[in-house]
C-alpha cells in the first residue's frame, strides 16, 4: 500500500517517530531504547511503516542495517515534520530570559571560544544571569548529538553539514601573522622570509576526536587551510610546534624564531594584549566562515530562538571590528 492510499484521518503520527529514530539508529533494538518502548513494539511499528510505505525501510547488510533510498529521501521530510508539530505544541508566551535558569549546552570550536564566547557571556551576565552556559569541545559533540538537540547548537567552520541542519553564517575571516618585534623576519617581511622562518600550527577543528600529526606524512591539505594554501603555491613551511589551542600560539610567538599563522581576528585580539606584532601574510590564504548550526528539532522553541538572535547580535559586532 503507498503512502497516497493513506487515510490521513486514521494516520499514527507515532509512525514518523518511530520512522525518524529507526533512520537516526539504524537498529530495531536502540530505537526501542531510545523511545523507551520494548523491541517487539518497535519491530511491530517496522512492520507497520514498511506497510504503509510499501518499501523495506532497512535492511540487513555487511555493515549492519542500512536505510533504502526511499527511507533515506524520507528522512529530512519526517524530521521537518516533526519539527513543525514540536512548533505548534511550544508554549506560546515570550521566554522570560532575565528569569530563566535554562540550561544552553554549545559546541564551539576554539576559534570561536577565542573570538566570540567572551562577548557572549559578558552579554548573559548583563541581560539574563541566571542563565547557564555549557560550552563543549568539537570532540565531545558528533552531528548525531547536534541532530537529536542534545546540543543546542555548533559553531565551528564546517567544510559540510547534515542537509536537516538549519545553519547561519556569523561572519567571514582571513589570516594574519603574529610576530615578536624583535623577530629578524620582520626587516623584511616577505614570502622567502616566511618560508625561512620556524612556524607554529594550530589546528583546523572539525566534528569528531582529533587525532596527533605526523610532520613528514600528514598531506597539505590535513594540516588545514594554511599549509594547503602554502602547497597549492608550490611551497612548504618549517613546522616546529603543534597546538590544538587559539589561546597558545601568542605565548608561543614571544620567541623571536617562531611565526603564528592564524585567522586575523585571533591575531588583532592576540596582538592587542601582548608584545606583538600583527602583519599580513606574504601569500593569499581562502578566507573561511564561521557558521552556527542546529536540530530543525529546536527551531522554533523560543528559548533557542532567543539564544540564537542574541548570538547573532553579538556576532554582527564583532564581524563590524
Amino acid at each position: 500500500m503507498g503512502i497516497h492510499e493513506v487515510n490521513v484521518d486514521r494516520f499514527d503520527l507515532n509512525l514518523l517517530i518511530y520512522l525518524d529514530v529507526l533512520l537516526r539508529e539504524r537498529s530495531v533494538t536502540k530505537a526501542a531504547q531510545a523511545l523507551g518502548i520494548t523491541q517487539p513494539a518497535m519491530s511491530n511499528g517496522l512492520k507497520r511503516l514498511r506497510e504503509l510505505f510499501g518499501d523495506p525501510i532497512l535492511v540487513r547488510t555487511s555493515d549492519g542495517m542500512s536505510a533504502t533510498d526511499r527511507a533515506l529521501q524520507l528522512q529530512p521530510l519526517v524530521r521537518n515534520i516533526l519539527a513543525e508539530v514540536d512548533s505548534a505544541v511550544q508554549p506560546t508566551g515570550k521566554f522570560e530570559a532575565d528569569i530563566s535558569a535554562k540550561v544552553f549546552r554549545i559546541m564551539v570550536s576554539d576559534y570561536a571560544e577565542a573570538t566570540l564566547v567572551p562577548a557572549i557571556v559578558k552579554r548573559l551576565r548583563k541581560e539574563a544571569p541566571g542563565i547557564i552556559l555549557d560550552f563543549l569541545t568539537p570532540s565531545d559533540v558528533t552531528y548525531k548529538d547536534v541532530e537529536q538537540g542534545k546540543v543546542d547548537m555548533a559553531i565551528n567552520r564546517f567544510d559540510e553539514l547534515p542537509q536537516s541542519f538549519h545553519q547561519k553564517t556569523l561572519w567571514r575571516d582571513d589570516f594574519s601573522c603574529l610576530v615578536n618585534p624583535s623577530n629578524p623576519v620582520l626587516k623584511n617581511f616577505c614570502l622567502e622570509g616566511y618560508l625561512s622562518a620556524n612556524h607554529i600550527w594550530v589546528s583546523k577543528t572539525g566534528m569528531g576526536v582529533g587525532t596527533g600529526v605526523n610532520p613528514t606524512k600528514d598531506k597539505a591539505v590535513q594540516l588545514g587551510w594554511v599549509d594547503e594554501a602554502l602547497s597549492k603555491a608550490g611551497y612548504k613551511r618549517n613546522i616546529s610546534v603543534f597546538t590544538r589551542h587559539y589561546q597558545m600560539p601568542a605565548l608561543l610567538a614571544m620567541n623571536n624564531d617562531l611565526i603564528a599563522t592564524l585567522p586575523t581576528r585571533v591575531a588583532r585580539m592576540q596582538a592587542m594584549a601582548g608584545d606583538l606584532t600583527m602583519v599580513d601574510a606574504p601569500y593569499d590564504i581562502p578566507e573561511f566562515e564561521l557558521k552556527m548550526a542546529w536540530s530543525p528539532l529546536l527551531h522554533h522553541n523560543p528559548p533557542h530562538q532567543w539564544m540564537r538572535s542574541l548570538i547573532a547580535e553579538e556576532s554582527e559586532k564583532l564581524a563590524q571590528l
